[in-house]
């Protein structure tokens, strides 16, 4: 991303495909040591989550597992694969929707990408001046069960004032609309944010505030895109993916960084720092 065009396009439309940002080398050990993780993963030690971003969701299914895994490696399973007993009913990398959120601090592959010399060069050329990175996950969107995620802004979930919070999405897989590849409304990230989920006065889970809005589906573009690619996603931009009904995955690394300077983070956000893990600079 060198170019002023490109930098214009992303202040316009409030995303931007980068074509071939990743090597096949990269794709392959990303997806290697997640399977890894996997593999070693039980899933009767974890506690049973499902992922969602429906508010109904949200407030029956948040809870301490999910709010204390800012610094853990935690997973997160799709609607639909568990029995009546919770156990799993396939099998467990057909089952989950994402490992989150710290991925980037645990394992190398993760963290050289995360803060590769290419991707501080993006963040310096969109004007970020003291970014760190808050959290980082990996998305199956498996076939047949990988749910949908409806019409959202990433700043509802990560706030900071002023707002100054960015997405770096890189399939690890190719991207169609059969297989759920993300669909935009070009230039909504103008409109604010009029939504927030944010921390209960206990800690333990969330609350959305603000009112609910409704998104006209024909405004919304879908953007197909190759694996390696690097999609870059504002925060306040409007975006969602379908339920995957295919017969392919549509594995994905993602990650956010937020700006420090002269920016605060929001202390009503889910998401919070710690002693132990702090928020890593990404220019390092």
């Amino acid at each position: 991303m060198s170019t002023a065009t490109e930098c214009q396009k992303f202040e316009e439309d409030g995303y931007l495909v980068i074509d071939q940002f990743l090597s096949e080398a990269d794709i392959k050990e990303l997806k290697a040591q997640c399977y890894d993780i996997v593999q070693e993963m039980k899933p009767n030690e974890h506690t049973i989550q499902t992922f969602s971003t429906t508010e109904d969701d949200q407030n029956k299914k948040r809870n301490r597992y999910f709010m204390e895994s800012g610094d853990k490696i935690r997973f997160f399973f799709e609607k639909g694969v568990h029995n009546e007993k919770g156990e799993l009913t396939t099998n467990k990398h057909q089952a989950l929707n994402k490992i989150g959120h710290a991925l980037h601090e645990y394992y190398p592959v993760f963290k050289n990408v995360t803060h590769s010399q290419m991707i501080q060069k993006v963040a310096k050329n969109l004007g970020f001046k003291k970014p760190v990175v808050v959290q980082s996950m990996y998305i199956f969107k498996p076939p047949h069960v990988g749910g949908e995620v409806v019409p959202h802004q990433d700043s509802t979930f990560l706030y900071t004032q002023p707002m100054k919070i960015m997405g770096f999405w890189i399939p690890l897989e190719d991207c169609t609309v059969n297989n759920s590849c993300l669909q935009f409304i070009p230039g909504s990230h103008k409109d604010g944010v009029s939504r927030r989920m944010i921390r209960t006065e206990d800690g333990l889970s969330t609350t959305f505030v603000g009112p609910q809005l409704v998104f006209n589906n024909d405004k919304f573009i879908p953007t197909e895109v190759k694996k390696g690619s690097l999609v870059l996603i504002h925060g306040e931009v409007i975006h969602k993916s379908d339920h995957n009904h295919s017969d392919k995955s549509r594995h994905v690394y993602t990650f956010h960084i937020a700006e420090t300077e002269n920016t605060e983070w929001s202390k009503d956000n889910w998401l919070q720092e710690t002693n132990s893990l702090p928020f890593t600079p990404l220019y390092q």
